[in-house]
C-alpha cells in the first residue's frame, strides 16, 4: 500500500464524530507515543546505534542486547543498556499527547482503558489509573530473577544503575534476587525469552477483557505503533470496531470501518482534541 498524504481537517472531523458516538476508548500505543517526551526512537540498526554508539562499536543490535541471553553473557553491558533506560524513563516527563488522551477517556460514559507495548510506564505517570493499563511485553520499573527461582518480580525503586555512557557498562552494583541471590534482569518480555515472568500482564489482560466487555459503541485509538512488532496493531484490529490509526509512517488501514492518520503522536492528538471541540461546539 502506497503511504497516506498528510491528514486534513476532513479527517479529523470523522475521528471526532466516531468518538463523539463513542461510549467507551481503548488506547493502543507503541514506541511512537513516546517519540515526542524525547526518547529515543530504535527503528532500524542506524537509529538503534545512534542512541547507543557503544553498542554500535560492539556490533550489537537491539536483539542481541534485549535478551536474556546477553545478561547471562555481558551483565554489566545488558544492564547498562536497561540501567540508562531505566535512569532516562524515570526523569523523562510525558508530553501533553497523555494529557489529552486523559481528557478523551474521562468524556466517556465507560472510560478508556489502554494497551501499550512500552515498558516506560509513561501512562502511569501521566496519571492513569494503573488497574486501567496492560503492558503487554512488561515494565522496566519491575524486576526479576534471572534464574526463575520463583520469587515474584519486584519493584526496581531501590535500585539506582550507574552507567557509564560512553561504554554503556553499568558502574554501580548488579541487581541481584532478594530470594535466591543470582543476577536480577528486567521484567520485560525480551527476544528469545522463555524466562520472563508475565504473570502480572495476565492479570492486567483479565481486567481489559472483562472491560472491554461492557462497551456497545466502543472506538480504538491506535497510536505509533508499527509493523516490525505486529503485538499493538493486531490486538486492536482484532477487535472488531472502528479503529483510528496515528502514525507518521505505517498509517493505512484495510477496513473501510477505520481510519488512518498519517499524523505523529502529540500533533495527531492535538488535531484530533480541536476538531472535537470544533464538532461539540
Amino acid at each position: 500500500m502506497s503511504k497516506l498524504s498528510a491528514p486534513d481537517s476532513a479527517d479529523y472531523l470523522s475521528v471526532a464524530e466516531l468518538l463523539a458516538e463513542a461510549d467507551s476508548l481503548l488506547i493502543t500505543a507503541g514506541a511512537g507515543m513516546s517519540i515526542d517526551s524525547g526518547l529515543p526512537d530504535f527503528r532500524g540498526e542506524h537509529g538503534f546505534w545512534r542512541a547507543y554508539p557503544a553498542l554500535g562499536r560492539h556490533g550489537l543490535s537491539f536483539y542481541e542486547i534485549a535478551s536474556p541471553r546477553a545478561f547471562r553473557e555481558r551483565p554489566e553491558l545488558a544492564w547498562g543498556f536497561y540501567g540508562h533506560r531505566l535512569q532516562l524513563y524515570r526523569k523523562t516527563v510525558p508530553h501533553q499527547g497523555y494529557a489529552i488522551l486523559r481528557e478523551l477517556t474521562a468524556s466517556l460514559p465507560l472510560g478508556g482503558f489502554v494497551f501499550t507495548s512500552n515498558v516506560d510506564g509513561h501512562f502511569q505517570s501521566a496519571g492513569f489509573d494503573p488497574a486501567r493499563v496492560a503492558e503487554c511485553h512488561g515494565t522496566i520499573h519491575m524486576l526479576q530473577c534471572l534464574d526463575g527461582c520463583g520469587h515474584a518480580p519486584w519493584s526496581a525503586q531501590h535500585f539506582h544503575p550507574l552507567v557509564d555512557k560512553e561504554s554503556c557498562q553499568l558502574q554501580s552494583e548488579l541487581p541481584r534476587c532478594p530470594a535466591c541471590g543470582a543476577l536480577a534482569r528486567p521484567n520485560i518480555l525480551m527476544f528469545s525469552d522463555g524466562g520472563w515472568d508475565g504473570a502480572a500482564v495476565g492479570r492486567q489482560v483479565d481486567r481489559l477483557e472483562r472491560w472491554l466487555g461492557r462497551g456497545r459503541r466502543s472506538v480504538v485509538l491506535e497510536i505509533g505503533a508499527g509493523t516490525a512488532i505486529p503485538t499493538v496493531r493486531r490486538f486492536g484490529e482484532e477487535m472488531g470496531v472502528p479503529l483510528v490509526r496515528l502514525n507518521p509512517d505505517e498509517a493505512e488501514v484495510v477496513r473501510r470501518s477505520d481510519i488512518g492518520l498519517a499524523a505523529p503522536a502529540l500533533r495527531g492528538l492535538q488535531q484530533i482534541r480541536a476538531a472535537l471541540a470544533t464538532l461539540l461546539r
